[in-house]
């Protein structure tokens, strides 16, 4: 089956990162990390917003009490519906910044962060509950990157780039052990960057300098390739009323020549099927 890729928000992000279905508000949320800016994008109307952060975001979720929760280079902050902003945990770190995170199904933050030049071990993984508890569950990363969970809840999926893997935890009483490989991505081919897993516990993995996004089976079988035109490619996620149209991100950050959609929220429509994703229980 050929997919064809649209642009649904024509855009020059920096880097292009973190797209997440609002399901309360029906729309797509994503950012540019490097621009400081979190995008709304509402595809039943075209509505698009565009906010302008204190420092670098490294993702954002919508929160269960409404607004979102975000990753920020300092720490996790909360944004109220009516724009209030206050630190959940602050945690400066020099040379360091946020970067993907994902809700748990019970409702936790697992934030990552690496080392603005990506030095090995200089990043981390942690658990933040909704009343700011913090647990660091991985002390030695380098670029911490996609996180996800199979639909029962008893797997998560997680990247650190630089290794080329994708890794598969087993998940317990929102605990992650028994870390293994499930797919590593040959040389060539890119790095693994965002992922998303849809309803038959498939994972969805973006390749930066891969050009494409993969499909691959829960047994780590690669199950279906779409290419895309531009080489950074760094997450997707599944989004619309039905779930079923695949939302992509990408950046023009380090590109020569970058391609006239570098940068931009791109979609493929009827891709697949998504799962509906926790908000943030803060």
């Amino acid at each position: 089956m050929t997919y064809a890729y649209e642009v649904a928000v024509r855009a020059e992000a920096t880097l292009g990162e973190g797209p997440t279905w609002d399901a309360a508000a029906g729309r797509l949320v994503w950012i540019d990390i490097l621009g400081s800016r979190i995008h709304t994008y509402d595809p039943a109307s075209g509505g698009r917003t565009i906010r302008t952060t204190d420092q670098h975001v490294g993702a954002v979720k919508p929160r269960a009490a409404g607004g979102f929760v975000l990753n920020l280079r300092d720490g996790v902050a909360l944004l109220d519906p009516d724009g209030g902003f206050r630190w959940l945990h602050h945690e400066p770190v020099a040379g360091r910044r946020a970067n993907d995170a994902a809700v748990a199904p019970d409702g936790s933050l697992w934030a990552g962060t690496m080392r603005y030049d990506e030095a090995a071990g200089g990043g981390t993984l942690s658990r933040i509950t909704g009343d700011g508890t913090v647990d660091v569950v991985l002390d030695d990363v380098a670029v911490s990157n996609g996180t996800g969970w199979s639909p029962d809840g008893r797997l998560m999926y997680y990247i650190d780039s630089p290794t080329r893997r994708v890794d598969v935890f087993d998940f317990t009483d929102g605990r992650a052990g028994n870390r293994r490989p499930l797919v590593e991505i040959e040389e060539g081919a890119g790095f693994p960057d965002g992922l998303t897993v849809d309803a038959d516990g498939c994972v969805w993995v973006a390749l930066w300098d891969g050009g494409a996004v993969r499909r691959y089976t829960p047994d780590g079988r690669l199950d279906r390739v779409i290419d895309l035109p531009t080489p950074r490619v760094t997450a997707c996620a599944f989004g619309g009323p039905d779930l079923t149209d695949l939302y992509v991100t990408t950046a023009r950050v380090g590109l020569p020549t970058p391609h006239p959609v570098a940068g931009s929220l791109l979609v493929i429509p009827g891709a697949g099927k998504g799962q509906p994703q926790p908000t943030f229980a803060g």
